[in-house]
């Protein structure tokens, strides 16, 4: 029978500890405060940035149990995982790739870190796995969009943050570290959700065989 192993609850449990703990000991080690409403995570691990090694470890932790989630996930499509997986390394590789000392940009990255959120965001919406071709009164499209409406509803709910920290972005705003924080909070608790929901029987159903 297909299950959710300990283990990988239990890197689902130390990925959002990780960023929120990061964020908060990185910004309470900053000379002078730190404001996270306007301040970045990647701020935190920059170059220059007071005992970066706490953000840059938390990001690494974070990128690290995503991917171990996505391998315990095993009730789940073989492509939402994989895309949970594409989010953790792109994490990883947000945490290898810091911002410069200033106020420079890095094309790595921003480009790991557009990678890390596309991904963690979309990859409820591949993880129902395929189910057998199945009748009923309501039909067989009826019940596929069901079994499917809950995974593509937490996807849009991930993706909402996302865009409001690339509108903040974008526009120069003054809440750029909220959003940020917002949207990558809303992504480390997902898998979460879903490894706990899927060990309690509950939340988005596996559909079809189970071995």
């Amino acid at each position: 029978m297909r299950v959710v192993p300990g283990w990988a609850l239990a890197s689902a449990v130390a990925a959002p500890i990780l960023l929120v703990g990061g964020w908060t000991l990185g910004a309470a080690r900053q000379p002078g405060g730190f404001d996270q409403i306007t301040g970045t995570i990647s701020a935190l691990a920059a170059v220059g940035a007071t005992d970066r090694w706490i953000m840059t470890l938390g990001l690494a932790g974070l990128g690290l149990c995503h991917c171990v989630t996505a391998a315990g996930l095993r009730p789940l499509a073989p492509a939402g995982r994989a895309l949970l997986a594409l989010g953790g390394m792109g994490t990883l590789a947000v945490a290898a790739f810091p911002l410069p000392s200033g106020d420079g940009g890095s094309v790595p990255h921003t480009l790991a870190a557009a990678v890390a959120f596309g991904a963690l965001a979309l990859w409820p919406a591949l993880a129902p796995p395929r189910a057998k071709p199945t009748t009923g009164y309501a039909g067989p499209t009826a019940g596929y969009l069901r079994r499917r409406a809950p995974w593509v509803a937490l996807a849009v709910g991930l993706l909402l943050p996302v865009a409001w920290f690339v509108v903040e972005m974008a526009a120069g705003g003054e809440r750029v570290g909220l959003a940020e924080r917002v949207a990558a909070g809303a992504e480390a608790l997902a898998p979460l959700l879903v490894a706990a929901g899927l060990r309690r029987g509950a939340g988005p159903p596996p559909a079809g065989r189970r071995d």
